[in-house]
């Protein structure tokens, strides 16, 4: 059993702690929000992430698991402290670094013994070194440590089955000792292991989060020739797919990519490279696509609704930026709802968790019951989070209740010919060659319909 204290009970750091401690570790979890580690101590999770509440109530019975707002307490006979704290967007798009420092000061003022400091939150290339320079710095007297870069690859939504299965651990350091010592905590869960230098470490999580992201960005940009040549990018995605070079992760062409971490990662990506006197051509391009993919799905309610929005009663179906998870952090759903809301539509929605924080961030936005409030005397009805329940709604009832048979599906989770067949005027992304008798020439010139 080692000790090992986190600094931070967000997603990550919630996560984190709770599987460290699940995996036989003692560990304690420090926040500041004393609002926070109440909850935690009543057995209230402050984020929704399947199997994550189960876990922690487990672990707290057994001893293994604790939450305090005091520092000094969490780095009691720690080995370890994990900094998993917020590394929100800046003004000019660089990762704001002050959580970061203040943990890292605060360790440094409190630490005891021997340490090794974990950077878990996502911070730019070269952090590492700047805290171990704060450190220096900020201790009143020199005591031995060492600081180590272990990104996180945690998807929200699958956070907890993330960690006791990952596709790798990352560990950098200039202290390959330290690093292998953080990576025997990883050892079972039998992930193959990465030991590097700290600066290649941290590169390697913010370019694995811009690679997936432009992966999106792709098939999206693709998904909008299909809509202009007559193709359907579902069969596109699954044609490519298809190949092993290539895969079928990160190919479902929608809304956008949202949360807090593709969008914040690629901008902070795109800075850094900027400020290093290179060109991200490629990185501002992904942005760029990504935004228009959420003005694109106004287009479909501006091309559906002839034009005019304003006064219009619009439902919205999912608010979270993705499914199984209660974030609104740059939700395209919740940027979708905020444009239609500014342009005069009555504007109704519904998701299965993130309500009450969507409320809070939009309250012009009426918040209903259930998917079938939302599409009673609708004109248009938007899928904006795949949320696996609205797979399972009663369509025809859907339809027979709305005032206007308007489906925008920013998921692609119908089939277009049994929407056509309930009644709906159904829109998808990227698909054009929907099945509707599009006729194209053949190369001797004969005309031949294409079903």
């Amino acid at each position: 059993m080692r000790k090992i204290c986190v600094i931070g009970t967000g997603y990550v750091g919630l996560v984190t702690g709770t599987g460290f401690a699940d995996l036989g570790n003692d560990v304690v979890g420090v926040d500041i929000n004393p609002e926070r580690i109440e909850q935690l101590n009543r057995g209230i999770m402050p984020i929704y992430e399947p199997g994550l509440e189960e876990m922690v109530e487990r672990n707290m019975k057994s001893g293994r698991l604790r939450f305090t707002t005091s520092y000094e307490e969490g780095l009691k006979d720690a080995e370890f402290v994990f900094i998993c704290v917020g590394t929100p967007e800046g003004v000019d798009g660089e990762a704001d670094l002050k959580y970061v420092r203040a943990a890292a000061e605060t360790i440094a003022k409190l630490m005891t013994r021997k340490l090794i400091i974990i950077n878990k939150s996502t911070v730019p290339v070269g952090t590492g070194d700047w805290v171990s320079e704060i450190v220096k710095r900020a201790q009143p007297e020199p005591k031995p440590f060492a600081v180590v870069s272990c990104p996180e690859f945690l998807r929200e939504g699958s956070a907890v089955t993330d960690f006791m299965h990952p596709d790798r651990a990352v560990f950098g350091s200039t202290d390959r000792e330290a690093a292998q010592e953080v990576s025997e905590l990883y050892e079972t869960l039998n992930a193959p292991i990465v030991i590097t230098d700290i600066r290649t470490a941290e590169m390697i999580k913010y370019a694995s989060n811009a690679f997936l992201a432009t992966r999106i960005s792709f098939i999206n940009e693709i998904s909008i020739m299909c809509e202009k040549m007559g193709a359907d990018v579902m069969e596109v995605a699954r044609g490519m797919g298809l190949d092993k070079r290539i895969g079928q992760h990160f190919l479902q062409a929608g809304v956008g990519y949202g949360g807090s971490c593709f969008p914040k990662d690629v901008k902070a990506l795109a800075y850094m490279a900027a400020t290093h006197g290179t060109h991200p051509e490629l990185l501002n391009a992904v942005m760029q696509i990504n935004d228009f993919q959420r003005k694109h799905i106004l287009l479909k309610l501006h091309d559906v609704l002839d034009g005019n929005i304003q006064d219009k009663v619009i439902g919205i179906l999912g608010l979270a930026f993705k499914e199984n998870t209660d974030d609104i952090r740059e939700s395209p759903a919740l940027s979708i709802a905020r444009q239609l809301v500014n342009r005069g539509a009555q504007v109704r929605a519904f998701d299965p968790v993130a309500m009450e924080h969507s409320a809070k961030s939009l309250p012009e936005l009426a918040m209903c019951g259930n998917a079938y409030e939302v599409a009673e005397g609708a004109d248009a009805l938007v899928i904006a989070t795949p949320w696996n329940e609205f797979k399972q709604l009663d369509m025809a009832r859907v339809r027979a209740s709305m005032r206007l048979p308007n489906l925008v599906d920013g998921r692609n989770m119908y089939d277009p010919e049994t929407m056509w067949e309930l009644g709906f005027n159904y829109r998808g992304v990227g698909r054009g060659y929907q099945g509707r008798g599009v006729h194209f020439k053949s190369e001797n010139g004969n005309g031949n319909g294409s079903h």
